[in-house]
């Protein structure tokens, strides 16, 4: 059967709306790259500790659980542009209190964790805002162009935080990127006004009943999982970056982002639509082998290789999102999806922790090691748990249905 017809890239940015919510969205990654690597420079100046260093940069991914605990009822129950700019704005506020000189590690961490959990309900109205653009036969070519941009916008941010916060000085960072956390606030106001996709107010109950509905089929939970822990143990390697090489860290992170960008591209524009489902296990290999290698400790620009070849290997999570979302009934999109982001964000946080806590009893090349094996063992095992008795083949289908246009 032929593959089902693809949105060009060009197309989608004659979508009503698909700009200003590209363009907030790129505010918005600009500002948390920055300002990740400005407040993980800043930690690990003051402590010398690649624990706090870690959580100092990944903690608001960490505090994401508890947002989709509590709080997710809200992406589909709340107008998506209110929502988002009060968020952006929000976001800008507590980056320019990041910045105040003599603002004790313990205050930092205390803001970041707040951040992460405004960060869930964001996520979950950002990404079912993207499929009522678009429609869910759209979702996969937009998702693929924000990881795209994301990737850019990381090389470019980490790039030039790199050079800013050796030039000028982490807090003169904070401040730059509290300034494009309100540039974000401004874009999210040229959106459409739209009414909530369901009815009822958000409450934590109703967070609880859909978060129980979406985990409650088997299908569903194995690409959930999929999509949270072998991504979060990796970003566990990369929240190791400062703490392995202080001086070339914004190298590796923009190297990071090169490749993460070339996978996305590979996914979402290249690959046709029967090979995807098939290599969304191969991509999670790929994620996690080369950091196997830095226990050797080999020179940089090998370094630099090797993690930009791993990054590809996060094109894994386009092919389980498009398997998420047509497992998913539309009125629960945007909680779908952001109980994917919150729970993928707060398994990196947990990934930054473990790897930092092995860094810090060992080395850090040694604990990016660990944490690549780790990943490894856990993709194994979550392909053959889950082609048991799928007759779809699971994370890994022999054979790939694919309907006709």
């Amino acid at each position: 059967m032929p593959d089902t017809p693809r949105r060009t890239y060009a197309g989608l940015f004659r979508t009503p709306e698909f700009g200003p919510l590209f363009l907030s969205s790129s505010a918005r990654i600009a500002a948390q790259t920055v300002s990740g690597l400005a407040l993980g420079t800043l930690v690990f100046r003051t402590t010398d500790s690649p624990l706090l260093s870690a959580v100092s940069m990944f903690g608001p991914a960490l505090a994401q659980v508890f947002g989709a605990t509590f709080f997710l009822s809200g992406a589909d129950r709340l107008a998506p542009r209110a929502t988002l700019a009060g968020l952006s704005l929000a976001f800008a506020a507590a980056t320019a209190a990041l910045a105040l000189p003599g603002l004790p590690v313990w205050a930092m961490l205390a803001i970041v964790l707040v951040e992460g959990m405004l960060a869930s309900l964001g996520g979950g109205v950002r990404w079912g805002l993207l499929t009522e653009i678009l429609t869910k036969d759209g979702y996969l070519a937009g998702r693929s162009l924000f990881n795209m941009m994301s990737g850019v916008m990381q090389i470019a941010g980490y790039a030039a935080g790199g050079v800013l916060v050796i030039l000028l000085s982490p807090r003169l960072c904070l401040l730059l990127a509290a300034g494009l956390f309100g540039t974000s606030a401004a874009l999210d106001l040229r959106l459409t006004r739209r009414p909530p996709r369901a009815s009822g107010r958000p409450s934590v109950r109703a967070t609880w009943r859909t978060n129980a509905l979406l985990w409650s089929a088997r299908p569903r939970r194995h690409v959930y999982l999929a999509l949270w822990i072998p991504n979060g143990l990796v970003v566990g390697c990369e929240s190791l970056y400062v703490s392995y090489d202080p001086r070339a860290a914004g190298t590796l992170f923009a190297c990071a982002a090169l490749g993460m960008l070339a996978g996305d591209l590979t996914v979402g524009r290249l690959l046709p639509a029967r090979l995807r489902p098939r290599l969304g296990i191969p991509l999670l290999v790929l994620l996690a082998a080369p950091y196997l290698v830095l226990c050797l400790r080999p020179p940089l620009p090998l370094t630099a290789v090797l993690v930009a070849l791993a990054s590809v290997g996060f094109g894994a999570s386009l092919v389980q999102q498009e398997r998420l979302v047509a497992l998913t009934p539309g009125e629960v999109s945007g909680h779908a999806l952001g109980l994917h982001s919150a729970g993928m964000l707060t398994m990196q946080g947990v990934g930054a922790t473990l790897a930092g806590t092995v860094a810090q009893f060992s080395s850090p090349a040694t604990a990016m090691t660990v944490m690549a094996l780790a990943s490894l063992a856990v993709t194994l095992t979550l392909t053959v748990a889950s082609r048991r008795n799928a007759a779809d083949g699971g994370l890994l289908p022999t054979r790939v249905a694919v309907r006709s246009a």
